[in-house]
């Protein structure tokens, strides 16, 4: 069942459980289901307390309890608490008033708090938010359809929230900002941390403009099960997750699975048949995601039911468009070429009375589209 993303924590959490959940993030990696479920029961508190003694732990979490002990023994999270707030960041727990509740979603995998950096209201950025997600060695194709879902995301006042990976994720950020829009980087690393060293402007940027959000703590280093598990926060945080390009084994396509599994919109950008990074989005299609291809369709999707409707796409209108049968029949009937065809020819091939056959032809006349020569009438 769907959490309520707009009905907001009301309790105040007490300064004892939000340090003990900054001590859980450097305690308990992401995702780590034995260690949430365990919270689950007997709240953040008292799993600090048990981790860190390596006893009283259920059965799956003994072969690794020395490893919890280990990492107890140098946790200091109030000091972790004192140096985030010097650099503009916060730890943001279930039951603040900025927790997005829709990240509970996850059950036993939901991450024990947040990191976050930058000053917005992450819940309230939550509400309206999108995924943009895709393979880091994108082509030019995808970096810009990328680039301009997001900008025109943006423009409807939409949050992008992605990885800031190289590729589409940076694709996407840069996309937002550039419409003077917010986006949000979801990390697998410390919100202190530069991840790649080539997004360091980038990344700043994102802070002061929108947010950089993590479960691990500062100074944590990103690892590939650290990106995989990154990767249910952003489907969960968002109303939906885009896909732009992706090969059959993209990383990209855990946040679309994740996404699936919690209900969420998944939907996919299509791309040349010819390119592997194709396949992974094409198969997605396939099993059922959304096909879109603008802004528009995205809203649609992600949107008011009813309200945040896509235009209705089609061709040029021509004037023989609005054109009636009868009308029609006779245009159909005038043969191509200088000479056309005289009224009784065309009462032949048209199969209406001569009456009728000439109120069509000045019709038709009147719109241009054939003309009287003599006896005959020909296209124009």
């Amino acid at each position: 069942m769907l959490t309520d993303p707009l009905v907001a924590p009301t309790r105040t959490v007490p300064d004892d459980e939000r340090l003990a959940r900054a001590a859980l993030s450097r305690i308990v990696e992401p995702g780590d289901e034995g260690a949430g479920l365990l919270l689950q029961r007997c709240g953040p508190i008292e799993t600090a307390e048990r981790l860190a003694r390596g006893r009283d732990l259920p059965e799956r979490l003994r072969r690794r309890a020395e490893g919890y002990q280990a990492r107890a023994a140098v946790a200091n999270p109030a000091a972790d608490l004192e140096r985030a707030a010097r650099m503009g960041a916060r730890l943001v727990c279930p039951g603040d008033r900025d927790w997005p509740t829709q990240l509970d979603d996850l059950g036993p995998i939901t991450p024990t708090a947040l990191w976050v950096r930058g000053d917005a209201s992450l819940r309230l950025l939550a509400l309206r938010s999108v995924a943009m997600v895709g393979a880091r060695s994108c082509t030019a194709y995808g970096a810009r359809v990328a680039a301009e879902l997001s900008a025109e995301l943006a423009d409807a006042a939409w949050v992008v929230v992605s990885g800031g990976a190289f590729g589409i994720d940076a694709a996407g950020h840069r996309g937002a900002l550039s419409a003077t829009g917010i986006t949000v980087g979801v990390l697998a690393c410390g919100v202190d941390e530069i991840y790649p060293r080539g997004h360091a402007t980038l990344l700043a940027r994102i802070a002061e403009q929108g947010l950089l959000v993590s479960e691990l703590p500062l100074g944590a280093h990103p690892t590939r099960p650290r990106f995989l598990l990154r990767n249910r926060v952003i489907a969960a945080l968002t109303r939906g997750t885009v896909v732009v390009e992706a090969a059959r084994r993209s990383g990209a396509l855990s946040t679309a699975r994740h996404a699936r599994d919690l209900n969420r919109l998944v939907m996919g950008v299509p791309g040349p048949v010819t390119s592997e990074l194709s396949t992974g989005v094409h198969a997605l299609l396939r099993s059922g995601a959304a096909l879109v291809t603008d802004a528009a369709e995205i809203i649609e999707m992600v949107g008011g039911i009813g309200v945040d409707l896509a235009p209705t796409r089609r061709g040029p209108m021509l004037p023989r468009d609005a054109l009636g049968r009868d009308t029609l029949e006779v245009l159909e009937a005038i043969p191509a070429g200088p000479l056309g065809a005289p009224v009784e020819r065309l009462v032949r091939a048209s199969g209406l009375p001569p009456d009728a056959v000439l109120q069509r032809l000045y019709e038709l006349g009147s719109l241009e589209l054939v003309e009287r020569c003599g006896s005959h009438w020909r296209l124009v």
